[in-house]
């Protein structure tokens, strides 16, 4: 990894294991972990299902890109929320400080990780299915990502020494 980018940004659908996969990065590698969700939520006072069902989509995307545009780190492993690749700013900036790690995986897959589709906070849009989520969003995450890692049939374990091949 370069000096000037030295984080690593992990990106990728609800259920691709970027919270995951960022906490056990940094137990592997020391770098510490922060994940751009938790910053969201800590931010708001409440949960991001709460936020999406009291305040809408509209201002869940503006208060999103806000926490995207406000890190300043360096030496870190970040993981986002599914939607970050949105806010096309935010990611160009985001690029300039991070290797950007794309974890791809299949429809079947992300719907086997999630367990609580209705209540996770995921951003549909009224009548969205998480299919036509993962059509609308594959182009954008593919557009960012330096790195692409398909972890269909891989562990966190096998995923993690991917990455730090890849990128370390």
């Amino acid at each position: 990894m370069d000096k000037i980018r030295s984080n690593i940004l992990l990106i990728g659908m609800p259920g691709s294991g970027k919270s995951t996969i960022g906490r056990l990065l940094s137990k592997r590698t020391g770098m510490p972990v922060v994940d751009t969700d938790d910053l969201l939520v800590e931010k708001e006072g409440i949960p991001l299902q709460e936020i999406l069902q009291t305040k809408g989509l509209d201002y869940f995307y503006d208060a999103e890109a806000r926490v995207l545009s406000e890190l300043m780190l360096k030496g870190y492993i970040i993981s986002t929320g599914g939607s970050a690749v949105y806010y096309n700013e935010a990611m160009e900036k985001l690029r300039e400080c991070c290797v950007v790690v794309y974890l791809k995986a299949s429809v079947k897959r992300l719907l086997r990780n999630i367990r609580n589709l209705d209540s996770r906070g995921i951003a549909l849009k009224p009548g969205q299915t998480f299919e036509d989520l993962h059509e609308e969003r594959r182009p954008l995450y593919e557009k960012y990502a330096d790195i692409t890692i398909e972890t269909d049939g891989q562990t966190p374990a096998s995923i993690c020494r991917e990455i730090k091949a890849k990128v370390l």
